[in-house]
């Protein structure tokens, strides 16, 4: 509602297969490169940490180290362009295993960054915590300079 307090754009939902893996879903992405060329918008909408069994609501402003590895982990690779790295994450990320037991709230990210095409990059556009173990990492994807 920020974005378009109208609501009048159309959106079309897309459900992870969480059968496939990371690779797969980077490629889905690639398949709708061709829609940003028709003004589309590609939100991929998860959460860079998300094991909600790990939740420590008394941890204040201390972030888990676990946690913290794999998040700074994602923003480098994203940050360098280092896609290849991130579609093997499962092998490639510390901790990878713990902050994402399950890879629904992950793989929406590698939708985005396959839809961002070929020469690009991910520009970190917001981060904050929550309960030392959930990392709200947003990026964007821009052309590589």
């Amino acid at each position: 509602m920020l974005m378009y307090p109208d609501a009048d754009i159309p959106v079309c939902q897309l459900s992870v297969q969480t059968n496939e893996d990371a690779a797969h879903h980077y490629r889905l992405g690639q398949a709708l490169t061709p829609l940003k060329d028709d003004g589309v918008l590609i939100v991929g909408s998860g959460a860079a940490t998300h094991n909600l069994r790990k939740i420590d609501r008394g941890s204040g402003d201390a972030v888990a180290p676990w946690a913290d590895e794999f998040d700074t982990w994602i923003k480098d690779a994203l940050l360098e362009g280092r896609y290849d790295d991130v579609n093997d994450y499962e092998k490639k990320a510390p901790h990878a295993k713990v902050a994402h037991p399950w890879p629904d709230h992950f793989y929406p990210l590698h939708v985005a960054m396959g839809a961002a095409g070929e020469n690009t990059r991910g520009e970190l556009v917001h981060h904050s915590w929550s309960y030392g173990t959930l990392s709200y990492a947003s990026y964007k994807f821009t052309e590589k300079p």
